[in-house]
């Protein structure tokens, strides 16, 4: 069976005074053992934090990664500087980073293929835009983002669907919806891996996963958990997913 991960995706909220309230917060709460849970505040409270999750069940992740291990590249961070921090996961290919910093498939590849060479866990991000599913496009679009994952190692890859229509803005994709993405997505998985690797690698659905839609969306078979943006920056709304989790990973 396997293990739901809830993962927290900052983006550019949080100073290094609030993730460090956050983290107090969230640890008060004891967030269930049987969830993986994962937190991914901003570059400048990465430091801190990784002090604060020391001896902590709490995975740490940075929001991007470059693909060279250093070089001439202002403003980047390496795979390997994110590693000595103590980071161990990255978000790879989000949406934002494609649509407003000019990710492609092939840069996303490299920097998840950069970030596992470092030790890291990636969760790398796919989904369609309004335009695309109202195009009838969606699974061509999320194909067509699976290509080349076949050189990424599944034991370290967590896949995330984000329909860019439902991020952010308050709109859900239905359960059933999230299944057929979800569903489609493990079976471009089966012509990247072997069966078994395929059936191991989790796929998180990212789209305005709250608490009062995240038991729906987690019982669906496909479903391994959110990668949750606006949500998971409240303790109280992000601890009731990852309960939420619990409660289905248990039976409930």
């Amino acid at each position: 069976m396997r293990r739901f991960v809830i993962a927290g995706n900052w983006k550019m909220h949080k100073n290094v005074a609030e993730t460090s309230a956050f983290i107090e917060g969230l640890t008060a709460a004891a967030p269930s053992t049987a969830v993986d849970v994962v937190i991914g505040p901003p570059a400048t409270s990465l430091p801190s934090a990784a002090m604060l999750l020391t001896g902590s069940p709490i995975g740490l992740a940075a929001q991007n990664c470059h693909w060279e291990t250093s070089g001439a590249y202002t403003g980047e961070i390496s795979a390997a500087m994110l590693s000595e921090l103590g980071v161990g996961w990255v978000i790879v290919g989000h949406s934002e980073r494609r649509t407003l910093f000019a990710e492609t498939d092939r840069t996303a590849r490299d920097r998840a293929r950069a970030a596992q060479a470092a030790g890291l866990d990636v969760i790398y991000c796919i989904g369609e835009t309004l335009e695309e599913r109202e195009a009838e496009r969606t699974f061509d679009v999320l194909q067509s983002q699976t290509d080349g994952l076949g050189a990424l190692d599944p034991a370290h890859l967590v896949v995330a669907y984000e329909p860019v229509w439902a991020i952010g803005t308050g709109v859900t994709a239905s359960p059933e919806q999230a299944q057929e993405a979800h569903a489609f997505v493990r079976s471009c998985l089966e012509r990247a891996y072997s069966a078994a690797d395929a059936a191991a690698v989790r796929i998180l659905y990212g789209g305005s996963m709250k608490p009062s839609n995240a038991a729906d969306l987690l019982s669906k078979p496909d479903v391994d958990g959110g990668l949750i943006g606006g949500a998971s920056l409240d303790v109280d709304s992000f601890s009731a997913i990852i309960r939420a989790a619990a409660d289905c990973a248990a039976g409930e």
